[in-house]
């Protein structure tokens, strides 16, 4: 039995991990703001707590050690290198959630020395950051001041049918009500992973011997063009496309060119992808089927 706190875990992908490590019978306390309820109840510790609050953390966490930490929710340097300072010597591993946005949007596909963290300019001196460049400055700061091994993992976009965000929702209740969606480029391709392989990853990377940068997708890619034909398969509606949207109708997936990652380095670690063509449609499927209840 491992002991573990989970930064997050009370939505989506982080609430599928603590699911899976109390099924596995582990010892996991939570640290959350509070304003997300969570169903846990007595299984898990819960520490309500701001985690930018370096203070707050030396308070909470004074005399404590954990085998694993996962991260989901740090987007600064200052975070990273707060939580250093207060864990270096009391943890046996970081799991950081990072992500696709560390890599530009160029059309080629991506590997993990495409974002080399190791030599990047930290900018202490800034508190915000848009999210690609917090996760690129997050990233650079673990790894420059952890005394700890950590590992950074790098997802694209996460599906899943209780996505608090919705995007992938947007496109197939938009189809469904007949309203214009707008993209930039419909032939660019994406990667995606599904909620429950995301947590799976993470427990992984927390309890295998890897370390540093690691991509996380599911196998394959998928062209905008494709998911729309998809949604429009299932749904039996006629999308309604335009290429010049505004904020209105703008697809959270209009991305100019393709932007998706290559997963071999972790495949030769040991962990097995899904296929997205093997439950993209079903995913699809019940978001649609939900949305006429």
């Amino acid at each position: 039995m491992k002991n573990i706190l989970v930064l997050g875990g009370t939505r989506f992908f982080g609430r599928k991990l603590v699911e899976m490590l109390l099924k596995e019978g582990h010892r996991v306390t939570i640290l959350t703001r509070g304003t997300v309820s969570h169903p846990f109840g007595n299984e898990v510790k819960h520490i309500i707590a701001d985690r930018s609050r370096k203070e707050q953390l030396q308070h909470h966490f004074a005399g404590q050690t954990y085998d694993i930490v996962y991260d989901n929710i740090c987007y600064t340097p200052n975070e990273a290198k707060d939580f250093c300072e207060v864990f270096n010597g009391k943890i046996g591993k970081l799991v950081f959630t990072s992500s696709l946005s560390t890599y530009s949007v160029d059309g080629n596909e991506k590997r993990e020395a495409d974002f080399h963290p190791y030599n990047y300019p930290i900018q202490l001196e800034k508190n915000e950051f848009v999210y690609d460049e917090g996760k690129r400055q997050a990233e650079a700061a673990f790894f420059h001041y952890a005394d700890f091994p950590v590992v950074a993992v790098r997802f694209p976009i996460v599906l899943g049918e209780d996505d608090y965000t919705r995007r992938l929702h947007f496109h197939v209740e938009r189809i469904q009500q007949d309203r214009m969606i707008g993209f930039v480029n419909t032939e660019a391709e994406m990667s995606f992973i599904l909620a429950s392989e995301a947590a799976a990853f993470l427990k992984w990377a927390g309890f295998s011997e890897v370390e540093g940068p690691f991509n996380a997708t599911a196998n394959g890619k998928i062209t905008m063009k494709k998911l729309i034909h998809i949604i429009e398969k299932v749904t039996g509606h006629t999308a309604k496309i335009t290429l010049d949207g505004d904020e209105e109708n703008f697809s959270p997936y209009a991305i100019p060119a393709s932007w998706y990652m290559n997963t071999e380095k972790a495949e030769k670690a040991g962990f097995t992808f899904t296929n997205l063509d093997d439950w993209l449609p079903a995913l699809i499927k019940k978001i649609a089927k939900d949305n006429k209840k």
